[in-house]
């Protein structure tokens, strides 16, 4: 007899197997598997079942389809409103698939019949009722399976019936269920079915006891929680002092262990005696408690190896910051001094500079590169002397200041401390936290470092302080005094080019969930997302506008299924929006009236544009743009000057008496002040009255004297950056600030025409167009 063969459409099962003589319903919802399904219902109605290997696969291949499966009726059919379909299928007989006949819209496969193999009935008949027999054991246990189940599978005549029913109710693993299915010879199912069985009422007893004992433990845990309630009942009553004993035992070693100097284990075992009087209930025995839990847990010796290794460390700050070269300088040197002596006072480093330039990334860096550990402390927005000191421990809840907490933080005497946003600091009627930090961040005195929660002195003579600010002038002069200065002026186009490349832009993609290979940008995309979306001296802005692109390309990648992305000088407006900076010139054209300013502030270099109008009137100056006293001087000078020398520059004597001046500074709304605009105003002054206009590439800054002397200024090269930034291609700088154009990096040096001057009139000549006498 040879095993009956025939095609049909296969529906792959995820998760169940079909039994033959077992009626379920399935909801099937893919594609091809609701093809399958109505091919086989136009057809008799008749469907291979077979389970998928991976049940999280859509859409499986041949190989991942079990081989065998059984032959099923669907007995009927119902659409669902999600577009699913219901059906109710009946399992006739077991199969195997010989071959794929068609895969592409719906599975036909080519299947084999499965002959049952019968052996001895009496055989069969014993096997029957010790499969019945671990079935009722197991369905006592499990108490899955109500006892109706049992009597309906009692009724069942045929072995292979039987077996395949009870599989059907069993919790077994698909495989397992898959191995039962594939057996076609029905002694040897039954007996594999019965081992299982067994297993898993082994299992299932096993859960019974472990339960048990679950139970049990949490009722020994309830009788001992009420028996220490009653003992700490008891020893309320005598004093408490029995109660403590193993507390205290557990803080002196941890005392003993913390390697404190001698002279603070003695206070510590002192304070620790008195802890010991004092009765648990006292408000003054949390307090002790917590003073020794400090002293315990505070480095005292603990040190970290410093790495003194100047190629090392040089090769660990190149690869977090381009450029800053002056800052790595100071740190090599540091290594250096300390690998010839063996023992050097910690430097106290200020970095200055403008926001998003790295300051706080650096120190970590510097900390990376000597091996040390790295510890931050914020002091913006500090108004009161304890957050730096700590209060005295006869207040409730007393602490540490900034410093010994953030010293618990290192876990060692030599850290590498970042003070961060040290000119933030402020004073009240609390006192004065700067005052505070004098001790701290003074070489001769941090070794004895007097916190007023400690009381006990503590040596900061090994920390390696790290202060930043955004402006050196906010700063108290004392404290200033005991810091030395590294000032970071902003990056040029250059830096931020290699900045975004090497450093923000690898970060953006990752942060984004982007390959490299997803969004490729340009290096003249790149130079003009620099130029006319962001204007600072730092970075933050351009990684704001990096993560913006990054965001950008993840959605058309998602959206539009895309694999690259290039960023161009053509569609970075669509990515981006519309530039917001125009680069190039200042103005489009000469103006007259109006003169262009360098100002230095805390966020780095800017542009100040100054502008000067007059009218008929009787004198009167009027000055607009929230200015401070410094710039109204500054105006007030320029125009006595100007009154002073009105013949020679051919302006009106009595212009004083016929006309009114407006000085107005734009963006009114923001606060500005400094000593460096006088030449700016003069010029603007200037123009206006006699009608000439002023350079449109020409930007400048200095101070004037009521001599027409220009004074020399600060912050040279940031204000350079800033010109070199907005598009201007002149400066003119006092004569003395000659010798700090070295200080200003190369490629901006190369595209900038410094004009040295010591007088005003040699300002005018470059600054304004035509001749003196060609005006009016």
């Amino acid at each position: 007899m040879t095993n009956k063969t025939l095609q049909l459409s296969l529906l792959p099962l995820r998760g169940l197997l079909v039994f033959p003589s077992m009626v379920i319903h399935l909801d099937v919802g893919r594609e091809k598997s609701i093809q399958a399904l109505e091919k086989a219902m136009m057809e008799d109605q008749t469907i291979f079942l077979a389970a998928q290997k991976k049940v999280s696969l859509d859409d499986p291949s041949p190989e991942n389809i079990f081989r065998v499966g059984t032959v099923a009726k669907v007995k009927q059919m119902l659409k669902l409103p999600n577009g699913t379909h219901r059906v109710l299928v009946e399992g006739l007989y077991r199969a195997e698939i010989i071959q794929f006949v068609e895969e592409k819209d719906q599975f036909l496969v080519e299947i084999e019949e499965m002959i049952e193999e019968h052996g001895d009935k009496n055989e069969e008949e014993a096997l029957m009722r010790s499969l019945l027999n671990q079935f009722e054991q197991y369905i006592k246990v499990s108490k899955k399976i109500n006892q109706e189940t049992l009597a309906t599978v009692s009724d069942i005549d045929q072995a292979s019936n039987l077996a395949d029913i009870i599989t059907s109710h069993l919790s077994l693993k698909l495989k397992e269920k898959q191995e039962l299915l594939e057996i076609s010879n029905v002694k040897k199912r039954i007996q594999r079915l019965i081992k299982l069985i067994s297993n898993e009422k082994k299992v299932l007893d096993l859960e019974k006891k472990i339960g048990m004992r679950v139970k049990n433990s949490m009722e020994k845990t309830q009788k001992e929680y009420y028996l220490r309630e009653q003992l700490k009942a008891i020893q309320k009553e005598l004093g408490d002092r029995e109660g403590k004993s193993g507390e205290v035992d557990q803080i002196r070693e941890k005392i003993e262990q913390s390697d404190m100097p001698e002279r603070i284990l003695e206070v510590a075992l002192k304070e620790l005696d008195r802890y010991e009087k004092v009765p648990q209930s006292s408000a003054e025995s949390s307090v002790i408690r917590n003073y020794l839990e400090w002293l315990s847990n505070l480095p005292w010796t603990n040190e970290t190896q410093d790495t003194i290794e100047i190629e090392r460390a040089h090769k660990i700050l190149d690869e977090d910051h381009y450029g800053l070269e002056k800052v790595k300088e100071r740190v090599l040197e540091y290594l250096a001094v300390q690998k010839l002596t063996n023992s050097i006072k910690g430097p106290i480093l200020c970095i200055v500079g403008p926001p998003g330039v790295g300051k706080t990334s650096l120190a970590k860096s510097v900390a990376r590169a000597i091996n040390r550990n790295f510890v931050r402390v914020s002091l913006g927005g500090v108004r009161d002397e304890a957050e730096i000191r700590g209060h005295r421990r006869t207040y409730i809840g007393a602490m540490p200041g900034r410093i010994i907490q953030g010293m618990k933080k290192a876990k060692s005497v030599n850290p590498v401390f970042l003070l961060d946003e040290i000119d933030k600091m402020s004073n009240d009627f609390r006192g004065d936290p700067s005052s505070a930090m004098l001790e701290v961040l003074d070489p001769e005195q941090n070794s004895n470092f007097s916190d007023h929660f400690i009381e006990e002195t503590y040596d900061l003579s090994n920390v390696l302080f790290i202060a930043t600010a955004n402006y050196v002038n906010n700063i108290p002069g004392p404290l200033l005094d005991r810091m030395e200065l590294i000032s970071i002026a902003g990056y040029t186009e250059v830096e931020k080019l290699h900045i975004a490349k090497e450093h923000l832009l690898p970060k953006q993609l990752k942060e984004n969930g982007l390959k490299k290979g997803n969004l490729q940008l340009r290096d003249e995309a790149l130079l003009m997302l620099i130029r006319t979306y962001t204007r600072e001296a730092g970075v933050r802005s351009l990684e704001r506008q990096l993560a913006r692109l990054c965001r950008k390309a993840a959605k058309i990648i998602i959206s539009e299924d895309k694999k690259k992305i290039i960023v161009t000088t053509k569609n970075i407006e669509e990515l981006l929006g519309k530039a917001v900076y125009r680069y190039g010139q200042m103005e489009q054209e000469d103006q007259i009236g109006t003169a262009t300013g360098l100002a230095y502030t805390a966020a780095g270099g800017d542009i100040l544009s100054i502008e000067v109008s007059h009218y008929p009137g009787k004198g009167k100056l009027t000055l607009t743009g929230k200015l401070g006293d410094v710039m109204k001087e500054s105006a007030q000078a320029a125009f006595s000057y100007i009154r002073s020398r009105a013949t020679e520059l051919n302006i009106d004597p009595n212009f004083h008496e016929t006309f009114d001046i407006h000085i107005h500074v734009p963006e009114g709304a923001t606060p500005k002040d400094g000593p460096s605009a006088g030449i700016t105003m003069a010029t603007a002054l200037v123009s206006a009255l006699t009608g000439r206009a002023v350079k449109k590439e020409v930007g400048m800054t200095g101070e004037i004297t009521l001599r027409g002397r220009v004074l020399p200024i600060g912050g040279l090269k940031e204000k350079s950056l800033s010109a070199h930034r907005a598009g201007i291609t002149t400066i003119i700088i006092p004569e003395e600030n000659a010798k700090d154009i070295d200080d200003i990096p190369k490629s901006v040096r190369d595209d900038l025409t410094f004009i040295k001057v010591n007088h005003l009139d040699q300002v005018l000549d470059h600054a304004l167009v035509g001749e003196a006498n060609e005006s009016k």
